[in-house]
């Protein structure tokens, strides 16, 4: 009676064991690893920049990404360097998705200035990703960049035509680095949501003229020169604003 009774048991869980499938282990809905995380200098910030991962470790689309924690640590001596130390790495940033503050998304990327820095120090970040429910992603790549002195502003003017603004610059002297180019910056009046970088690579003659424009509208534009300074490219501080709008037809 005992062994027909535990054979009963024994085809019940079977039984509902075929009902639930296979158990899914909680670490699959973490996130996964963000990847193509980077740093750019620009004056004297570290612009670290990182995609949002779209799936979670078990390849399914993933659901309720509530931030990020950017971590940094400074690169020392290789005698002295230890990556997985536990005090090795300090967060400098926790990014809620409500309420993002300072963090902007920009060309589909999350972009954070990191202001705190020493000249002639190498940093090296990584970026971690978390759910609502608290789990977390495995670390992104990690991106190392050394802080130099970058290169003072460049000084901006713009003449007005009919059909285009044209904008002429010029460096400070004494500027450090190989020049590269520059990018030029512009956005409508005063509304700083609408900033875009007209040049996807740096301009390397001083002028540029922007014939994309509505008449009736004024446009701000500022430059950024780029110098090679250690085969690595820097921008420099932003030049002064200046105003253009197309001349009205004599």
């Amino acid at each position: 009676m005992i062994a027909r009774y535990l054979v009963i048991v024994g085809l019940l869980l079977l039984a509902a064991c075929g009902k639930k499938g296979p158990l899914v282990p909680p670490e699959s809905f973490a996130p996964a690893p963000v990847s193509a995380l980077s740093v750019e200098q620009k004056e004297d910030a570290f612009y670290v920049s990182w995609p949002a991962p779209s799936k979670d470790e078990a390849g399914r689309p993933l659901k309720e990404l509530a931030g990020f924690r950017v971590f940094r640590r400074p690169v020392l001596p290789p005698d002295q360097d230890c990556e997985e130390c536990p005090t090795a790495y300090t967060v400098v940033k926790t990014v809620d998705l409500e309420y993002p503050q300072d963090v902007r998304f920009y060309n589909n990327r999350y972009v954070f200035a990191d202001r705190n820095l020493t000249d002639g120090v190498t940093y090296q970040y990584k970026v971690v990703s978390f759910r609502r429910d608290g789990s977390e992603s495995a670390a992104s790549n990690r991106a190392r960049r050394a802080k130099v002195t970058a290169p003072p502003a460049p000084h901006l003017s713009a003449a007005a035509g009919p059909t285009s603004v044209v904008l002429q610059w010029e460096p400070p002297s004494g500027t450090v680095g190989k020049p590269v180019g520059a990018y030029v910056y512009r956005c409508r009046g005063e509304a700083v949501s609408t900033l875009v970088l007209l040049t996807p690579t740096p301009v390397v003659e001083r002028q540029y003229e922007d014939l994309r424009l509505e008449r009736g509208v004024t446009y701000v534009y500022t430059v950024r020169e780029v110098v090679d300074i250690d085969g690595m490219p820097v921008e420099s501080a932003v030049s002064n604003e200046v105003r253009g709008m197309l001349a009205e037809p004599e």
